[in-house]
């Protein structure tokens, strides 16, 4: 019987053992595997993504669970609530000051349409100001349907890698999530 040691049979199978793959593909499972979120949360919906980043939803099984307050250390915006014209400002130079490649999550109905909020000071939809990758839906939508669109993001890395992302057609998340937890 073999001895017990750290490698614990380890050593043999590793030292005959090698990866091959492209630079791009190894790159591309990185930073599918590694997607830190930028909050933007502006109304109730931001409630729900607090919830996603709880230890009950368990978001750092995908590798988000570090939510980045600096625009420069963010890849994905997570644009919750509703926004109005004085703060799309805001959000489109915050969203100007993250690097590339970079994509955005438009949460809940206010966000993606404006809602229930028919006025002059409210957006209509803030893929009148910023691309849009994937949209939620929901008033408010539920914290794993969230991780769902997360999911649909880490696909789009894998599927497209860094090219120019935003020439693709948005995904809608309608369809209620397939997430168990």
């Amino acid at each position: 019987m073999e001895k017990r040691s750290i490698g614990m049979g380890l050593e043999k199978t590793m030292s005959d053992s090698f990866i091959t793959t492209k630079v791009n593909e190894a790159i591309r499972w990185c930073q599918k595997n590694s997607v830190w979120p930028q909050p933007m949360g502006i109304s109730c919906c931001a409630i729900e993504m607090m919830a996603f980043a709880s230890s009950r939803f368990d978001v750092s099984r995908f590798g988000s669970e570090v939510f980045r307050f600096s625009p420069r250390q963010a890849d994905l915006m997570i644009v919750a609530g509703t926004t109005t014209y004085k703060m799309a400002h805001v959000v489109r130079k915050i969203y100007d000051q993250m690097p590339d490649p970079k994509w955005v999550i438009a949460m809940g109905v206010c966000t993606s349409s404006g809602g229930m909020y028919r006025t002059y000071s409210v957006v209509q939809g803030i893929d009148q100001f910023i691309p849009v990758d994937v949209y939620v839906g929901g008033c408010p939508p539920r914290p794993d349907n969230l991780i769902n669109a997360l999911m649909m993001i880490q696909k789009k890395i894998e599927r497209e890698g860094s090219k120019e992302h935003h020439q693709a057609q948005p995904i809608y998340l309608d369809q209620p999530p397939t997430i168990s937890v």
